[in-house]
């Protein structure tokens, strides 16, 4: 009898022969600036861990308190059973750091894009996406039904010539894009594309993924930094990168919220966020609100160590934010570097297809308030003698 799944031995020694089998490691440790990986201590230049918030002692502490009065799992979905006080205290203490009219969470960014897009457009709607967008957007897009147009990425006027092209042959339309691009560290012109859908009746929606917690005024996102508010219909988030925990966000206009509640999938049909979970989000909120300090560190970290990648010669592509992609172009050598590195002490893993486009692969550096001035030397010693010792840089 033949073996039905022998194909999957094939397609996972292809990844094998062209470098771009996905090595997992295991970390031993706390999230921080220093881990301890596949048995090793090394510096952590791989998280998203932005403002270092996983492992704070006051996360942790609120965390183990909810526990103690809620317990751990909520026992149900938000719409039976699940929805606890602290649930509805974080959704609304999120939509005032946002400064939106309401705000709904999710079990986690990914989810709160295939809830939230599948729910506002369908068959015969259009969706006009970035065409860099993160995979949970085009899984979101492709649940809908709906008919996707992409647009040339961060190309404004791209969008306007295919909203005129074919906007009046659907019913509604969806214009989406990142708004921190996770891969480049590229923010998304919206000030730019909101005014351009003006004109065509569509609904606006950014995935802040990787802009909370690190733009706008005290890491209140993009909208923020772009003093768009009231004008952005849909803001997606997630709280496990700046925020330090799990979960995610849509926040905007409270129709979309209250339609999201009736027919969000992932909220209806899968368990709340745990009671840990929401705790720690909700100090995270605290922090956020009380003080800047964090914020402002994680850019100084960003422009001292970007500043030093660039003297000694390295390609940091076209990022304005923490994200810190270190381009090399072919998947091997990218994994050759990034084990190099480890090697070295640090601790920073090789992106390549089809998680970037080929031909594009890097070593994606994620700067963290959590890093201190020797950690960054540090680490950019390892990168100047690896990328000599392999030709990267002279």
């Amino acid at each position: 009898m033949s073996d039905k799944l022998s194909w999957i031995d094939d397609e996972l020694q292809k990844l094998h022969d062209s470098g771009l089998y996905n090595h997992i490691r295991t970390l031993g440790s706390p999230q921080g600036a220093w881990l301890v990986v596949d048995g090793k201590k090394v510096l952590n230049f791989c998280s998203n861990n932005y403002l270092g918030l996983a492992n704070h002692p006051r996360i942790v502490a609120a965390a183990r308190k909810a526990m103690e009065t809620y317990g751990v799992g909520p026992g149900a979905v938000r719409t039976i059973a699940g929805t606890m006080d602290l649930h509805v205290k974080l959704d609304k203490r999120l939509a005032d750091f946002k400064g939106v009219e309401a705000a709904i969470t999710f079990q986690s960014g990914f989810t709160a894009n295939l809830g939230t897009i599948p729910a506002l457009v369908g068959k015969g709607d259009v969706i006009f996406s970035d065409e860099l967008n993160h995979a949970s957007i085009i899984d979101g897009c492709r649940l809908s039904g709906a008919k996707i147009i992409r647009y040339a990425h961060c190309d404004a006027e791209d969008l306007e010539a295919q909203l005129k092209e074919h906007r009046d042959q659907y019913e509604r339309a969806l214009v989406v894009t990142d708004g921190v691009f996770s891969m480049d560290g590229d923010v998304a012109p919206l000030d730019v594309i909101y005014n351009v859908t003006q004109n065509y009746d569509a609904i606006l929606m950014v995935d802040d993924a990787h802009g909370e917690g690190v733009l706008g005024r005290g890491g209140r996102g993009i909208v923020d930094h772009f003093d768009l508010h009231g004008k952005v219909d849909v803001e997606v988030g997630t709280l496990s990168k700046a925020f330090g925990v799990v979960g995610g966000v849509v926040a905007g206009n409270a129709r979309v919220v209250e339609w999201l509640h009736q027919r969000g999938r992932p909220f209806l049909f899968s368990s709340a966020m745990t009671v840990p979970d929401v705790a720690a989000c909700l100090e995270a909120v605290d922090m956020l609100e009380e003080s800047t300090e964090l914020v402002d560190r994680l850019w100084e970290n960003t422009r001292y160590f970007k500043g030093e990648m660039k003297n000694l010669g390295f390609d940091t592509g076209q990022s304005v934010t923490p994200i810190t992609p270190v381009m090399l172009g072919e998947a091997k050598l990218a994994q050759e570097f990034s084990k190099a590195l480890y090697e070295a002490g640090v601790f920073a893993m090789a992106i390549g297809y089809p998680t970037v486009p080929r031909g594009k692969a890097r070593i994606r550096v994620m700067i963290s308030a959590a890093h201190s001035r020797e950690d960054l030397d540090q680490g950019l010693e390892a990168f100047a003698s690896v990328g000599r010792a392999l030709g990267v840089i002279a």
